[in-house]
């Protein structure tokens, strides 16, 4: 069961990021987003980050309120 809760805060972290880079990046032109390597490297750690903390989240709640 924990299995599932760490997976599913994953997708949900990783769902999450996609939509804070969305915010963070609406007003960057197109170009720029497909040319930049450094943008890549650094909102796409942002993502990733935001997904495997959101994951832990998902594991600590569940072992707080679900184990006892």
């Amino acid at each position: 069961m924990i299995y599932l809760f760490g997976t599913l805060g994953f997708i949900a972290g990783f769902f999450l990021g996609q939509l804070l880079l969305l915010r963070m990046l609406r007003n960057v032109p197109k170009d720029e987003l497909m040319l930049n390597k450094s943008l890549h490297w650094k909102y796409g750690v942002l993502n990733w980050a935001v997904a495997l903390i959101t994951a832990a989240s998902a594991v600590y709640i569940y072992k707080y309120f679900f184990l006892l």
